[in-house]
């Protein structure tokens, strides 16, 4: 991999500080600090860590420094490398793009020339005073001494009109010669300043490589450092991974990169491009360079290697010596072989590790399909018959590649009740669908593993699924096995399945008739004698009665439900029939008796070890918090259950999530914006695709509030999910606010349509509440939108705006909530739905509402969010309360409101907020004084009235313009009538014709 001048560079990421020390060491100048050279460096690193690309940004810079600087590479050609090939190679390049400067070098010192490329042809004639590399490589004839001497002075030379840098990559190819060359060159100092890099790859110095002595004894002498190039940090690989795909990808899908890549620079971009390709196997180019080291070992070093790939980037001793093939001392000399050669590593647990994951993955792909079965077979053999220690996964894993079934069948079941007990859901889905897999149909089942219950193990499948945050896939699972049962099974069995089913479905968003589920299951349970299937279904029944409204009924099937499990004494059933009366009493308005019943039902949950309880109970008092505009105990309640969820190892579980979530939505209210961001930051995480939209989706209102225009690009990849989870399209509706502050309407418009279509046919009602927040939004980019546009365009924004506010009338109607009205946020959001209406009117000069009336409205609009607490909406309705007043000429009252919204949207960042707040303040007295002292006599027009010519030009009146620019009708008065005495103009038609003619308007 040499520099290759002409090819575009890859970033460079991650090795500031490298670059920095590398260019004090050999005294370029850096970006800052003094350089400490001129010296020499031994840059060390493995193959791909990034040396090529670091050599190259030190060229550049040294360059830029005016430094001279010259390059030359090793090659392999094995045995029959040329003598002094790197210094042929710069020499030669010299000869080619400065000829006059070669020639006074070689005139200067003859016996250079025979490096020249040219000179080096098999039968060329040379003068006779020349030293001949021929015989110089045998050492017969001639001291070498006069050439290292004579290139030492022709670099020498070479510096007296400015520094060089030296730059000799892949020093593990060089010969002998080259070595000797370079060791003489690291040894004298120069009286000018020259400096040298030598860059090798370490994973190449195996323990005889002829160059691992020779650096440790360059390393040595004064002037000369040794420099190891470490692998990048899994930040930088994350950095690198973005710059080479621009295009948003899975953090699971990254997380995967950083991991295989191990920080190798060439390997990232290898695998990012692997993407394009599908995935799938390594790449030609990628799996050549990494079997290269297979290749230089022996037959038993390779044999153990292959088996090594087997098992993973890591093998135990034991279990390696045993599935090898190799036995005794031959098997102990091939191990030693593999590490010397830098493909094993020993680690400290008595075992083995690739050098590379990638490494290990090369030669696992390399391997034939029958070596691969047969050593799968061993290790199978081997775990199995516990004589060395190993786990159940391993032991699946093998099982299922030499194709012995019923031990993979068992052992994955087992490996996925070992992951579930120790907190990892996502791993136990995977093992115990594995299972399922294997199993096939009944048929298959009973030939394999005839003592596995296939319903109870996918009941297990989902319940894992589910605690993973796979609520999508675990429903799926328990569909297809309700679809598939016989007639004769068992009521409890088809109870269960069914009870299951309705479970999942009730914390994912489907068209699925769950209280047809639950009522089924409770035919299916008899009512006597009691029992804990019936306790369970009579709960879940209570949820779901409580999910279509019908309160009465949820309450009554709640009660009995934590009846019989009190006697039964089952405390999770209790807890969770607790949590669905706590979620009454909240419906019904009740807080006291609603937090109460939610804070046992949390204390029973967790004396029973019911993490699904206990995060429901959490999530309720979070949400009923939330509802009464107690938003520090909502947050604070949001907060227990994400964090209980991590704890437990369920991030991405039902109510963990959420929980998540909305602690972010509350932050945002809050005004917490850069907790927002880090709340939803996935980074490492690697969560399902369901879990990372949601939390995408929950960054959007602070990337919207920022201005951060390219947060649009995530919406190609959540879009996918909103027929899916309604939060996710939901949380999507900042976008807005997005293509608003671009200035594109047609496209707010489209997305505020599109979320509302999608999330009223997910959820099967014809309104939601949140359109009232969307309509909100959505009107104020329409009023915005009406300030710019022209007649036509008004007219359909104003019909646009009648249609937004329809249906969120529609959607303010609030049957379900206490007392038949809204919380504190509702309340805040009909205020400015009504607002941003009369705004609209007003710009469109539609059924204009009165100076009073729109005061009064906006006035609303402040008190409410403020109320509620929520930062943001707070400052942008008071920065639009504001322009109002300033347009009815009340300049001192919009003031402080002005100064109050600019402070918080400083604080926060909210760019688009502060562009708003600019025009406002343009509006004020001081500009409005400014226009009225400028006299006829000035013939310059100030900015104000351009803005003004525009807008007569197009035939707009006095309070039209006002009502665009928030000025009131008679400032605009005066500014026409300064612009007509400046023009020397009869009229208002007049003007804009001269102003045309000048080019003073657009045409």
């Amino acid at each position: 991999m040499p520099v290759d001048p002409s090819a575009p560079p890859a970033p460079l990421v991650g090795r500031a500080q490298e670059l920095e020390r590398l260019a004090g060491l050999v005294g370029v100048p850096g970006p800052s600090g003094a350089p400490v050279g001129p010296g020499s460096v031994l840059l060390a690193g493995d193959a791909g860590v990034g040396k090529t690309r670091l050599l190259t940004e030190l060229r550049d810079t040294a360059q830029t420094a005016g430094w001279q600087v010259v390059i030359g590479h090793c090659l392999d050609f094995g045995d029959s490398t040329l003598p002094y090939l790197p210094f042929s190679e710069i020499f030669g390049r010299l000869a080619a793009d400065q000829p006059a400067v070669a020639a006074q070098l070689i005139d200067a010192h003859p016996a250079v020339a025979r490096l020249m490329p040219g000179r080096r042809m098999m039968g060329d004639e040379h003068p006779a005073d020349a030293p001949q590399l021929g015989s110089l490589d045998r050492g017969d004839r001639m001291d070498r001494s006069v050439l290292f001497e004579s290139v030492q002075a022709a670099l020498g030379d070479l510096a007296s009109s400015a520094p060089v840098l030296v730059l000799v990559e892949d020093v593990h190819w060089a010969d002998q010669s080259t070595r000797e060359m370079l060791g003489f060159l690291f040894a004298r100092r120069h009286d000018l300043p020259v400096s040298i890099v030598a860059s090798y790859r370490t994973d190449d110095l195996h323990r005889r490589h002829p160059l691992r002595a020779t650096a440790a004894q360059w390393g040595r002498l004064a002037g000369v450092t040794r420099l190891q190039l470490e692998p990048l940090p899994d930040s930088a690989v994350r950095t690198l991974v973005r710059a080479l795909h621009p295009e948003p990808l899975p953090e699971r899908e990254v997380r995967g990169i950083v991991r295989r890549a191990e920080g190798n620079a060439f390997f990232t971009e290898e695998l990012v491009a692997g993407i394009e390709r599908g995935g799938g196997p390594l790449s030609w180019d990628l799996a050549e360079l990494l079997l290269v080291r297979l290749d230089q070992l022996d037959d038993d070093a390779r044999a153990v290697v292959r088996a090594a790939s087997v098992a993973g980037r890591r093998v135990p001793h034991a279990l390696l010596a045993r599935v090898a093939g190799v036995g005794g001392q031959q098997f102990d000399a091939a191990v030693r072989s593999a590490v010397d050669g830098n493909v094993l590593i020993p680690t400290q647990r008595d075992g083995y590790a690739f050098r590379h994951a990638l490494l290990a993955e090369a030669v696992y792909d390399d391997l034939l399909p029958g070596e691969r079965v047969g050593l799968h077979a061993a290790y199978a053999e081997a775990l199995a018959s516990r004589d060395v220690e190993g786990t159940a996964a391993e032991l699946a894993r093998h099982a299922r590649a030499a194709h012995d079934l019923a031990t993979a069948v068992r052992a994955s079941i087992q490996a996925g009740d070992e992951a579930m007990r120790v907190g990892g859901p996502d791993e136990a889905t995977q093992h115990l669908e594995t299972a399922l897999e294997l199993l096939g149909d009944a048929a298959r089942a009973e030939q394999i593993a005839p003592d596995v219950d296939r319903v109870q193990l996918t009941l297990r499948a989902a319940e894992a699924a589910m605690a993973a945050g796979r609520v999508h896939r675990g429903l799926a699972l328990v569909q297809e096995q309700l679809a598939t049962l016989p007639d004769d099974v068992p009521a409890a069995t088809r109870a269960s399945v069914l009870l299951m089913a309705a479970t999942i479905a009730l914390v994912s968003d489907t068209t699925i008739d769950v209280l047809a589920l639950t009522a089924e299951a409770l035919q299916l349970v008899p009512e006597q004698p009691p029992s804990a299937l019936r306790a369970k279904v009579m709960g879940v029944h209570a949820r779901a009665n409580l999910e279509h409204y019908r309160r009465e009924e949820a309450a009554r099937w709640a009660q009995a439900s934590a009846e019989m499990a009190l006697a039964l004494q089952l405390p999770a059933v209790v807890a969770e029939a607790t949590t669905t009366l706590g979620y009454l009493d909240r419906r019904a308005g009740d807080a006291l008796s609603s937090r109460a019943a939610l804070q046992q039902s949390v204390r029973r949950a967790r004396s029973a070890g019911d993490v699904s309880a206990e995060l429901r109970g959490l999530y309720g008092l979070g949400a009923l918090a939330f509802e009464n505009g107690q938003l520090p105990e909502a947050r604070a309640g949001y907060t227990a259950a994400f964090t209980l969820g991590l704890e437990r190892g369920r991030p991405w579980a039902p109510y963990a999530l959420e929980g998540r979530f909305q602690a972010a939505q509350v932050a945002y209210v809050m005004g917490d914006w850069d907790d927002v961001l880090a709340l939803t930051d996935v980074t490492d995480a690697a969560p399902p695709g369901v879990a990372e939209a949601w939390l995408a989706g929950g960054r959007l209102a602070v990337q919207a509030g920022r201005g951060r225009q390219h947060a649009v690009d995530v919406l190609a990849n959540l879009r996918p999910w909103w027929g899916k989870e309604g939060v996710v399209a939901i949380s999507c509706a900042p976008a807005i606010d997005l293509y608003g502050d671009a200035g594109d309407v047609e496209s707010a418009k489209a997305v505020h349509d599109e979320i509302a279509a999608t999330v009223t046919k997910l959820w099967q009602r014809e309104t939601l509440h949140v359109q009232v927040r969307m309509a909100a939004l959505l009107l104020g980019q329409l009023a915005t939108a009406a300030g710019r546009g022209g007649g036509q365009a008004r007219r359909e924004l104003g019909r646009w705006g009648a249609q937004a506010l329809a249906t969120a009338q529609a959607a303010a109607r609030w049957e379900h909530e206490p007392q038949g009205r809204p919380g504190p946020e509702g309340a805040a959001w009909v205020a400015r739905v009504e607002a941003e209406h009369a705004r609209l009117r007003w710009l469109c000069g539609v059924d204009v509402p009165g100076d009073d009336e729109l005061v009064e409205l906006w006035q609303r609009s402040v008190a409410t969010f403020e109320a509620f607490g929520h930062v943001f909406e707070t400052a942008r309705s008071q920065a639009r309360l504001a322009a109002v007043l300033r347009a009815c000429g009340r300049v001192e009252a919009a003031e402080p409101l002005v100064t109050a919204a600019r402070a918080t949207a400083t604080r926060l960042g909210a760019e688009p907020l502060l562009r708003e707040l600019r025009l406002v303040a343009g509006a004020g007295p001081r500009a409005r004084a400014a226009v009225a002292d400028a006299g006829p006599a000035d013939q310059q027009l100030t900015a104000r009235e351009r803005e003004v010519l525009e807008l007569v030009s197009l035939g707009r009146s006095n309070r039209e313009i006002g009502q665009q620019l928030f000025i009131s009708t008679k400032t605009v008065s005066v500014h026409v009538s300064n612009i007509l005495a400046k023009l020397g103009a009869a009229g208002r038609t007049e003007a804009a014709a001269l102003a045309r003619r000048q080019g003073l308007i657009s045409g």
